[in-house]
């Protein structure tokens, strides 16, 4: 079994402000995508929608025409049978057969209206669904063309920076091995709770990096000294000084310049 080799504490500073300087290259990146991909995930979700409205559309347009065919069967019918009642009256016996007969008539007249009166709403919904069709059907054409137009400005940048973000997630992972754990536990701690995901930061004219508290002079001492890990007592964030940052920022530089 190996056994872990015993790192000092300036050599956990310098990992943990490499593994802050890929991570924050990463955020970068990141927010150079910013909301793009929600916003292809919306048009998705958008057209999706109106494509949906469509099919829902057509139907109700199939079903209003179906309808207008069963009520021109039906008004058929009414007519064969009014002239069936109407030859069945030339043939009675008695004025109750008659009447009988005229009310039969008089029941498919009102039937033939009723169904005629029904063709005309619906012949009206028709255009009403035709119009609705229509607009859906611009905006449709309209959001699919922005659509195409935001995933190619999302491929494009995905292509730019896909590899070089898939290999800084790989070196992040691997520097976070070189830490122990309760270190990389505090630094993705402090890195969720403060501004721009900063979570070890250099002094930088005698504040931390983004602050403006003061650092007191005895503190700063003990910071360039590396004999211990600081913390800024407002923002929580882990310090360094600003030489061992330099250092790290030009040996990161380099290797992101080879990814």
């Amino acid at each position: 079994m190996a056994t872990k080799v015993e790192t000092t504490v300036e050599e956990k500073l310098r990992a943990l402000y490499d593994l802050q300087l890929i991570d924050s290259r990463v955020d970068e990146i990141r927010n150079v995508r910013g909301e793009l991909p929600l916003e292809v995930e919306d048009l998705e979700d958008e057209v999706l929608g109106l494509k949906t409205r469509m099919d829902k559309l057509k139907t109700d347009l199939e079903t209003i025409n179906y309808e207008i065919g069963a009520k021109k069967n039906l008004i058929e019918e009414a007519k064969v049978l009014i002239k069936k009642y109407a030859d069945q009256q030339k043939n009675v016996r008695n004025s109750r057969e008659f009447n009988s007969l005229a009310k039969e008539v008089e029941f498919q007249e009102l039937e033939i209206q009723l169904a005629e009166k029904n063709i005309k709403e619906f012949k009206v919904q028709i255009e009403q669904k035709k119009e609705v069709i229509s607009e859906t059907k611009e905006k449709l054409t309209e959001r699919e063309a922005h659509l195409k137009h935001k995933k190619s400005e999302l491929d494009a940048i995905l292509a730019e920076t896909e590899k070089e973000e898939k290999a800084l997630l790989a070196k992040s992972e691997k520097f976070e091995k070189q830490i122990e754990d309760r270190l990389v536990q505090a630094y993705k701690r402090i890195r969720n709770n403060v501004k721009n995901g900063l979570a070890v930061v250099p002094i930088e004219r005698g504040a931390s990096g983004g602050s403006f508290f003061t650092i007191p002079p005895q503190v700063q001492v003990e910071i360039a000294s590396r004999k211990k890990i600081i913390t800024d007592e407002h923002s929580g964030r882990i310090l360094v000084d600003p030489v061992l940052a330099e250092e790290e920022q030009e040996k990161m530089h380099k290797m992101f310049s080879k990814i």
